[in-house]
């Protein structure tokens, strides 16, 4: 369960900052109330993972593939410019993550 926890936290993450873009510096109502909903619920989801996962796993877990997904997000949603150096960049996150879930991550 606490994967899944993880899962949302990352996923709430992602959705917090996609509307911080969309609220144009806090803007439009909508997507600015969203950017504090979704972190609420990020901060939550984040806490009960932590119950059973180790705080530097989770967190470089956390961080590395909101970081990579909003990336995707920016390039795939906002038409931000796509350069092979942030795809070897990304690439290496998501290996840095592989390899921090091979290290010995409690289960």
């Amino acid at each position: 369960m606490h994967w899944l926890y993880l899962t949302l936290a990352i996923v709430f993450e992602v959705a917090g900052t996609t509307c911080m873009k969309l609220s144009d510096g806090f803007s439009k109502l909508w997507p600015s109330i969203f950017i504090f909903v979704f972190y609420a619920l990020c901060a939550g989801f984040i806490t009960l993972a932590l119950r059973h996962l180790e705080i530097a796993v989770a967190y470089a877990i956390w961080a590395g593939l909101g970081t990579a997904l909003i990336a995707v997000v920016g390039i795939l949603y906002f038409r931000e410019p796509v350069s092979t150096a942030k795809v070897v960049s990304l690439l290496l996150i998501v290996a840095g993550i592989g390899g921090l879930n091979l290290s010995g991550v409690s289960r």
